[in-house]
Parts: structure tokens; sequence; C-alpha cells
């Protein structure tokens, strides 16, 4: 396998049996595995599998457990999806999908929800060494909202703090380990408690967290546990003993122009799928399209229903 664009993912994916015969593999790498109780050895049936332990005995085929589960997209169209997301640099919108594939709008925004759920790291490494850690803010801005939702930001708390961003836009912290990965999160609220829990969360003990002057972060200089190394960007220093914020600074650029330029418009309600989605492909840049693609396939485990996808709170 190949492929150096979309049209070769197609070809290479003609037929449904290459598209299952490669989905068994890249799960499963020739050795079934039941997805209820996780034995190892099945009996392949004419639709499938079914695990052989008494106390199980479920039936099951290659995509149950998995964003495909229970979906009437083929499997060339989710491979063609999983593909124009993971090489776009800054990502596909719905339209894109609907129209260069056929499905409906609606068809592929789901989709693309569920591709996001397979790009989201479940299980996201402690950055050691210098991390980056800085925040940024997501949305329009007050003069662009229509009059109606205006008009309820200030009758909220009689309209104090609406020159804030976080009164109109949506907070994201990120960290960013210098020449690394990144961890983004969304968040209500721009804090001190919610700063200093994603630091003792993500980043390991003994590590230097690097900073901008926001004095939201002068906890660090307390805590014996990180070395803490302020750039102080208001009074125009960049680089403090060889230390920035440019990692995390580069990140939050690539996201908003996505955003701007592909999406458009964001709801705080999806918005840290989003961020996943950026994250991803910002943490697997060092190899080509291919690789990524075999990569995030691999771990495509994880069904998103609809209600759960559209579920407030």
């Amino acid at each position: 396998m190949n492929f150096n664009n979309l049209t070769e993912c197609l070809d290479y994916f003609k037929e449904k049996s290459t598209c299952v015969a490669y989905l068994e593999h890249q799960r499963w790498n020739g050795t079934p595995a039941c997805p209820f109780c996780g034995l190892v050895g099945v009996y392949r049936t004419n639709r499938g599998f079914k695990c052989k332990a008494k106390e199980c005995g479920k039936k099951f085929s290659v995509t149950t457990g998995t964003i495909y589960e229970n979906s009437k997209i083929s499997l060339r169209n989710w491979f063609a999806i999983s593909y124009l997301v993971l090489s776009s640099k800054k990502g596909v919108s719905s339209l894109q999908i609907h129209r260069q594939l056929g499905i409906t709008q609606k068809t592929a925004w789901f989709a693309l929800h569920r591709v996001r759920e397979m790009l989201k790291d479940k299980a996201p490494k402690v950055l050691t060494g210098s991390a980056q850690v800085d925040e940024t803010y997501v949305g329009g801005s007050l003069k662009n909202k229509h009059k109606s939702k205006i008009a309820k930001l200030k009758r909220q708390e009689g309209g104090k703090g609406l020159q804030g961003h976080s009164d109109t836009k949506t907070p994201v912290f990120g960290i960013a380990e210098t020449n690394g990965r990144v961890i983004v999160k969304v968040t209500d609220w721009v804090t001190r408690k919610n700063a200093q829990a994603l630091i003792e969360n993500h980043i390991a003990e003994g590590s230097t967290v690097v900073t901008d002057g926001y004095a939201m972060y002068a906890f660090l200089g307390q805590d014996d546990r990180f070395k803490h190394v302020m750039v102080d960007h208001s009074a125009g220093q960049y680089v403090n003993g060889g230390f920035h914020t440019n990692g995390i600074e580069n990140f939050w650029s690539l996201l908003k122009r996505g955003i701007i330029g592909i999406f458009h418009q964001v709801s705080p309600q999806h918005l840290q799928r989003y961020c996943d989605e950026f994250a991803a492909r910002y943490n697997t840049r060092k190899i080509n399209d291919n690789e990524r693609f075999e990569h995030y396939i691999k771990r495509s485990n994880g069904r998103l229903k609809y209600y759960q996808l559209i579920a407030k709170g």
C-alpha cells in the first residue's frame, strides 16, 4: 500500500474484500480477537466471526466495536474520509466530503466526528524535559455577534467582563513538549486551578515549564516540583536562556487558521474534538501520510453513536 492521493486510495480499496482484509490485518494482525471478551482465536463464519468461549459465544464482524460499526457508509468511503482528514494539514469540512464522495452533508458531518473519535489520544503520555504551556481563545469577536446574542451577554451578570475573552470565546489550554507532542484541553475558565491541574496531570516532575508573563502562572515559581522559565512578551522578550513558547504558539496558529479557513465556525460543544484532530496530525507530523493513515486505522476502536455526539453537557 503506497498511495499518494485520494484517487490512488480509492483505487487501492476498490473491492470490499480488500477493505475487510486490510482492516482485519490492521486491527488484529492476522489473529482475530473477540471485542466483547477479548478471547484470541475465534470461529470464522459466513458473515464474520463467532467467539469460541462458551460464556460469551457472541457473533461479530471486523467493524464491531470500531468507529465503522453499524454504518451504511462503505469501508472504502470510510478509508477515503480518514485519508482526507489525515493528509489535510488544516482539516477537511463536511461539505467537502459531501461533494467529493457523494454522501449527504449530515452523514459526512457525523462520519468526520467518528474519525475524530479515532484520533483522540485516549492515554496521553506524560511530557518530560521542557514543556511550553499557553492558553488561547477560540470563537468570534463580540462585534461580529448578532444583536440578540450581545444583548443576552449584557443581561448576564449585568454585562460585567464583556470586554474579556472568556465571555465571548472558548478558552483552550495547550502544552507542547519542545520539538515533540502537544496536549490540548478545552476549559470553561482560564484559572490557576485549571492550569495547575493540567500541568500536574501531563508534565513529569522535574521538568522545565516555559510560560509567558501571564500572572496566573506565577504559582510555578513556588512549586519545587517544576523549574519555571518565564518569557515576558510584554517586555519585548521572546527567548529566555534558550527557552521560548514558539512551539505552542505555532500550533495555535495552525488550529485557528484551520477553524477560520475550513470550518468557519466551531461550537464549544464540539471544540475538543477539533482540537484532538489537529493535535493528532501535529503529533505525527514527522511521518508521511501513508504511515499516519496506518497508524490511526490500527486505533479505530471506539464506537460513537449519534445521540452521544449531540448530547448536551
